[in-house]
């Protein structure tokens, strides 16, 4: 037996939590259900799984994530699947969110429900939370009588995405951890260490080989001029900041991406698995194809391939298809081309994009395993390549001196 934790409503809307023995999941769900509770959060005593927030460390931006997003979604997908009306589910949602900014949103769209706009129209008054994605399939959901069914792929879809992201982001971890080692024991050891071989140089006298004399000359001038480089550093990092937010320069860094090998290779993975799911979402939830290739294109982040959607919304209205156009704009993998193609012939092209979705998701796991595989020994060969390198200098320095003085 399993002692579950689990946060629950019932018919009235009222929240209730506890503690239950059950042998597995599902059999505690079927309990729950039979005493009249609809279940938000379950999960084992301590390990909780549940659709409530967790509490963000950076709460102080008062910035609500895409993790918020996928959590509310999945939560009003829940309580409106269990039969609780649209203002009753996002009541209860904002009585268990713990971030103000969001509970703020919830409580205004609320309201705004209540005074008898439609659930799309009052997502889209918060657009920085609610992208144009998010509220026209909303609006589609409406539209068709299928509201829950809509929010339930939206969950689907925005989980997809946020595995996918956070694969990439914790995959990064440990590459990045150790390029900051490194750049600190550089550091370290040109400003503790290599003074003190300074000092004694000078105790001892004599000439010192021209590397040695780099290494100290480096050391001295990082220790007087650190203020100077910190501030070239960070003018640097923030010129380079602003000039990729105007389009030039997104453009040619967008550009620049696509012509690096590997690089290209993971960015257009990434890319149409993104247009495939999004584009694949929004035409099963009843959207039109012109409209779903016009928020689409609002959702891929790199400008050119963005850019190369455009002759497929003319392709597809002059009756060209999808494939013929996607095959000319030269951004896209033959396997996703071929898939699309047979989507189309088989009028299937909903459900063959969320398959190529799901196959270039993997790929990209793929893919990033493998570069990381590589990044890893690389940076750890640099690492001791760059300190060894050091430290044979000053030793060669300090044999060379005590020669000398010999």
């Amino acid at each position: 037996m399993t002692e579950f934790a689990y946060k629950a409503t019932d018919s009235m809307g009222k929240i209730v939590e506890g503690l239950m023995d059950a042998p597995e999941k599902q059999e505690f769900i079927s309990k729950l259900q039979s005493l009249g509770y609809i279940p938000i959060s379950i999960g084992p005593r301590g390990k909780s799984r549940s659709f409530s927030f967790n509490i963000d460390p950076m709460a102080f931006f008062r910035r609500v994530s895409s993790k918020d997003v996928m959590t509310f979604t999945q939560q009003i997908s829940t309580l409106l699947s269990a039969g609780l009306p649209l203002d009753k589910s996002l009541f209860i949602v904002a009585e268990l969110t713990e971030k103000p900014e969001l509970k703020k949103i919830v409580t205004d769209i609320l309201s705004s429900i209540q005074e008898g706009i439609s659930l799309a129209d009052a997502l889209a008054k918060h657009p920085k939370v609610f992208s144009k994605l998010y509220a026209n399939m909303v609006r589609a959901g409406e539209a068709g009588g299928v509201l829950e069914l809509i929010l339930e792929r939206l969950a689907d879809f925005l989980e997809s995405s946020q595995e996918l992201k956070d694969y990439i982001t914790s995959s990064m971890v440990y590459p990045i951890l150790l390029t900051c080692v490194c750049g600190l024991t550089i550091v370290l050891l040109l400003t503790f260490v290599i003074p003190k071989f300074s000092a004694m140089f000078d105790d001892v006298g004599g000439t010192v080989p021209a590397s040695a004399q780099f290494l100290l000359g480096s050391s001295e001038f990082m220790k007087s001029y650190w203020w100077l480089m910190l501030a070239v550093l960070l003018g640097t990092f923030i010129g380079i900041k602003r000039y990729l937010a105007t389009e030039n320069g997104r453009v040619q860094w967008d550009a620049l991406k696509l012509k690096i090998a590997m690089v290209k290779t993971l960015v257009q993975k990434i890319e149409v698995a993104r247009f495939a799911r999004t584009l694949g979402t929004l035409m099963r939830s009843g959207v039109p194809i012109l409209q779903s290739l016009n928020i689409v294109k609002e959702t891929v982040g790199n400008v050119i391939i963005a850019r190369s959607l455009t002759g497929i919304h003319e392709g597809i209205k002059q009756g060209k298809g999808m494939s013929n156009p996607l095959k000319s704009a030269n951004t896209f993998p033959p396997l996703a081309i071929h898939m699309i193609t047979v989507g189309e012939e088989t009028g299937k092209l909903d459900e063959m994009l969320l398959k190529v979705a799901d196959t270039f998701d993997q790929d990209v796991r793929n893919t990033v395993k493998r570069l990381i595989s590589l990044l890893e020994p690389c940076l750890i060969l640099f690492m001791a390549f760059v300190v060894g390198g050091i430290v044979i200098t000053m030793l060669m320095a300090i044999i060379s001196v005590n020669v000398i003085s010999f």
